[in-house]
């Protein structure tokens, strides 16, 4: 979704996400033009491998982003491109999730740059970029904060991730890192769509957390946040370190560091969360880096 995102917002490339599981049974449009591309870790996962070969049976273009030099999907796709992220051994995957982001960036940023895209400052965004790992180190300093504030939320029955634009996508990846090594509940939802259903799992014990790196659309984040607040929601927001409006509707704020561009801010708040996640599984007991009923990859559909 982080790809589709910057592909649309950045180049106004039209982009359709699946589910590899879902890909071949839903009988997908393809048009000769189209170029797939498969995202992978392992480079094994099982439903991908069927996605790709039905896209190479029907003789569309195919691209791989993958992590494991050697693998599968590696070897069948047309191209490769690799990830160069090093061994993941926990199940739950960190570095190997922005990794792959930046690497959707540094390709949408070779097409702007080749088809001469109005209006895409290449060189720009190649430079903030190069500062990504200093802004990552800068997240990794909060470990102290985050500690605890797991201390305090480690017992929530139920926890909300919430953003809008990228903030959104990345809340999911949140969620799923909490549910993958803490093994507690989730939700995770566009910010906007809280007053649609959502609302009503909120009570004094659920946590919900919000991205809120994007100022253009902070206020419209501020809004839901208050209407978490107004139903005794705890509210934990992420923030960039210029933000002065968001912690008047957060219980706590978690400042990063700010960058030139409202999408690499969102892939910064990917490090916090993923901090969080560890420590509350810690501080429960639970085994991190092989959580119960899972698999670093995925080989069966």
């Amino acid at each position: 979704m982080m790809g589709k995102h910057f592909f649309e917002s950045v180049l106004r490339l039209p982009t359709d996400v699946y589910y590899s599981s879902e890909f071949r049974y839903g009988d997908p449009v393809l048009s000769p033009k189209s170029l797939a591309i498969f995202v992978s870790q392992s480079g094994e996962t099982a439903d991908t491998l069927a996605a790709l070969k039905l896209c190479k049976d029907r003789r569309i273009r195919t691209l791989g982003i993958v992590n494991v030099i050697g693998s599968s999907i590696a070897r069948e796709c047309d191209r490769t491109i690799f990830t160069q992220a090093g061994p993941e051994i926990s199940v739950a995957s960190t570095k190997a999730y922005t990794a792959q982001v930046m690497v959707f960036a540094l390709l949408g940023l070779y097409i702007a740059q080749v088809q001469e895209v109005p209006g895409v400052k290449v060189e720009e965004w190649a430079d903030e970029l190069l500062q990504m790992d200093g802004f990552a180190e800068q997240c990794l300093k909060l470990e102290d904060e985050i500690v605890t504030l797991a201390g305090e939320i480690k017992d929530m029955p139920l926890c909300f991730f919430l953003g809008r634009g990228a903030d959104a996508f990345v809340a999911a990846e949140g969620a799923l890192k909490l549910k993958e090594i803490a093994y507690i509940p989730t939700q995770e939802y566009p910010a906007g769509e809280m007053k649609h259903g959502p609302l009503a799992l909120i009570t004094k014990d659920v946590v919900s957390i919000f991205g809120a790196t994007d100022p253009r659309i902070r206020e419209k984040v501020v809004s839901n946040m208050k209407e978490v607040q107004a139903r005794s929601g705890k509210v934990i927001a992420i923030v960039t370190e210029d933000d002065t409006l968001t912690e008047q509707a957060a219980d706590h704020v978690v400042r990063i560091p700010k960058t030139k561009f409202e999408f690499l801010n969102a892939l910064l708040a990917i490090v916090p969360l993923q901090l969080l996640s560890y420590h509350i599984a810690r501080l429960n007991g639970c085994e991190i880096d092989q959580p119960r009923n899972l698999a670093k990859s995925v080989t069966v559909e």
